[in-house]
């Protein structure tokens, strides 16, 4: 008992259960998953694809925050990824539309993989702290897919670049498969190799990491890059879901939603620590609490008043103190009968 009380994951699990049970309160058949024309359909399965980009962009800021940093920009660099990619495939021809839509994805997840490069550069090599060097980004990017896009919004017409965000495989939407596959990967690379111990290490302490031999500054630029890499995924599946890319508004605010299901999932904000299980519940359970409140007959306008709410929540609950009140204690053992001098 005093195990599972402790566990990190305890609370986030429970917060997102009793979502669930609200909903079902709300809705009977909220839990219900149906199969039409060979894919499945349901209230669980719009969540578990609508929460893929914010799952996308929280497995990267996982690894930025485990070493002590923090990347503003991924929502500005998925806008410019789903600019990229829709304004070349509006010029393009249509009668390529596969190899259209294959290079369109190149070319953005290329770009954002530089956008990436450049804020580790900033971060690692010209040692600005990291809220102000993506920040920087996070200004000037929404500008520049705005530039890309000649402040309008363009839309799309490709079969193949639309599957990314609203396409099915085997019964499952897309979405799905590569969120969960991306999260395989993170999982395998951080806790298969010794990458994540070299992580941790450099977020507890960098200068001691690099006086041990670890390469802190190439670790550093990696997570950033990985960072820039899901962003850009997740903005190709948003400019995906709706064929058209809108530098204003496409992934706006998302990297609060990745911070908050960081947190949620038990990652430590001071670096060392990370939980990819725990940023995987958070993000279902950010997911999950956006498409509560308007189940419940909420306006959607305070959706991110509730969204405080359950982080400070779970928060308190996750902190020391909390698991101190909560956790059982131990009884004193006797103290042992004093021994008489003289006595054998």
């Amino acid at each position: 008992m005093r195990k599972v009380l402790s566990h990190h994951l305890l609370w986030p699990m429970l917060a997102l259960v009793l979502l669930l049970v609200v909903n079902t309160i709300a809705t009977p058949t909220f839990l219900e998953i149906r199969l039409q024309n060979g894919h499945l359909y349901g209230s669980l399965i719009d969540i578990l694809r609508n929460g893929a980009p914010v799952l996308l962009v929280a497995l990267g800021m996982t690894l930025i925050i485990a070493t002590r940093g923090i990347d503003l920009s991924v929502g500005a660099i998925a806008a410019i990824a789903g600019a990229v990619a829709c304004v070349y495939i509006a010029g393009s021809p249509q009668e390529s539309a596969a190899a259209t839509a294959l290079v369109a994805i190149s070319m953005a997840l290329g770009v954002c993989i530089l956008l990436g490069l450049w804020n580790g550069f900033l971060v690692s090599v010209l040692g600005i702290q990291p809220i102000i060097a993506t920040l920087v980004l996070m200004t000037a990017g929404r500008g520049l897919a705005m530039l890309i896009t000649g402040g309008q919004i363009t839309t799309v017409n490709n079969p193949l670049f639309k599957k990314l965000g609203a396409g099915f495989v085997a019964t499952l939407p897309v979405a799905i498969l590569v969120g969960l596959a991306v999260f395989a990967l993170a999982a395998l690379i951080t806790r298969g190799t010794a990458l994540g111990m070299l992580i941790e290490a450099v977020g507890v302490n960098p200068e001691a990491s690099r006086l041990a031999g670890v390469r802190s500054r190439t670790i550093v630029w990696t997570v950033y890059v990985f960072g820039g890499f899901c962003a850009g995924l997740a903005g190709l599946m948003i400019a995906s879901n709706t064929s058209a890319a809108d530098a204003n508004n496409a992934g706006l605010w998302i990297e609060l939603d990745a911070i908050l299901a960081v947190v949620i999932g038990g990652t430590s904000l001071a670096g060392g620590r990370f939980s990819l299980a725990g940023t995987l519940i958070g993000a279902l359970l950010i997911q999950t609490l956006a498409t509560t409140i308007p189940n419940i007959g909420i306006p959607p306008q305070t959706n991110y008043l509730f969204k405080a709410v359950v982080v400070i929540a779970v928060c308190l609950l996750q902190s020391p103190q909390a698991r101190a009140l909560l956790t059982p204690r131990r009884r004193a053992a006797p103290a042992p009968l004093p021994v008489k001098a003289g006595v054998a």
